[in-house]
């Protein structure tokens, strides 16, 4: 047998992409194999099938076990084609029907088992075991363009008619009677507010149907938003935890230096009360000290027949801007 680096190498390389290539196909269609297949496929025919789409899961008495694979017209109805998940039992007389599995009106398809045996692959439920989907908004809708037609006085006054034969009957019945009659009041004195409710029911549930995807995609947002709290969960109880201590030391702190820190504010205390009571004193010296030196330097400073030294005191003139500007704000309330 030849060793590989003697054999032709376009031949070899294009052998190894097709076996990846055939690879790539058999892990992108695994659920259609023979062997490690997504499992059984079914059919189920249905008059009316309502919001149902391909890939709506399948469920047994609540738990999934399959999804919906195709969905098409069969003449006059309209056949669900599923795959059921290996080794899920249900008898030969199984029925279906389509539920609504959340408020935005998305659906499952729901089986329910009946009769001996296990039904054989490839069966169609027929279109008498099948239930279709309840549809709520055309029932409101219905119900408002119900409401609309009915003649309210004219139901009012048979109620009250009926209420008015029923004088001699027991007086249980006639109480029950009596409460028709008030609830019909009530409904007719109501009317158009409970048509304005029907009328906005209507919207809202086509708003909320219309935004289907993006209420889906809140709730999965908020479901990450959880997860991600519940992932620093630990953190946040570290950093409560530390927030603690550091507040346990600190009040340790205070305990242990307050001794010390009273005589020194006391002293702080009395310095900034006698600064505030010769307040007016010291802007007044250090408004015109400037000039006083200035003016004493000129007059007495050094000349023919005397000098006049003051050691350190001209030597301020410099920063008393400066100090009388500190002095200033620190006694500034």
């Amino acid at each position: 047998m030849k060793p590989f680096r003697e054999r032709n190498p376009v031949i070899i390389g294009l052998i190894g992409i097709t076996a990846i290539a055939a690879m790539m196909l058999g892990a992108f269609r695994a659920d259609r194999l023979p062997i490690i297949g997504g499992g059984d496929t079914y059919h189920a025919d249905f008059a009316e099938i309502g919001g149902l789409a391909a890939g709506d899961e399948v469920r047994v008495a609540g738990v999934p076990v399959g999804k919906v694979n195709k969905i098409e017209l069969d003449g006059p109805k309209v056949r669900v084609t599923f795959t059921m998940d290996k080794g899920t039992d249900f008898g030969t007389e199984t029925g279906a029907d389509i539920r609504v599995r959340t408020l935005l009106g998305a659906q499952f398809l729901a089986l329910t088992p009946a009769g001996p045996g296990q039904l054989a692959e490839g069966s169609t439920i027929p279109l008498d075991r099948t239930i279709p989907p309840y549809d709520v908004v055309e029932a409101f809708s219905d119900l408002s363009t119900t409401t609309d037609r009915i003649d309210i006085p004219q139901l009012s006054s048979a109620l009250e008619t009926l209420g008015e034969i029923s004088t001699q009957t027991p007086e249980e019945f006639r109480g029950a009677i009596k409460g028709v009659s008030d609830l019909s009041r009530n409904l007719a004195a109501r009317d158009e507010q409970i048509n304005t409710l029907l009328i906005n029911l209507k919207k809202v549930s086509g708003v909320l149907n219309s935004r289907n995807d993006e209420l889906v995609t809140l709730f999965k947002d908020s479901n990450t938003l959880f997860q991600a709290i519940s992932a620093r969960r630990d953190s946040i109880h570290r950093l409560l935890v530390s927030t603690q201590t550091i507040s346990a030391e600190l009040r340790g702190l205070v305990k242990d230096t307050r001794s010390d820190l009273l005589p020194a504010l006391e002293q702080l205390d009395t310095v900034t009360t006698m600064l505030r009571k010769n307040e007016a004193s010291l802007d007044e010296a250090l408004r015109i000290y400037p000039a006083f030196t200035r003016v004493f330097s000129n007059a007495l400073g050094t000349g023919p027949w005397f000098d006049t030294y003051l050691g350190g005191l001209t030597a301020l003139g410099g920063i008393i801007p400066s100090l009388t500007e500190q002095l200033e704000e620190a006694l500034t309330p």
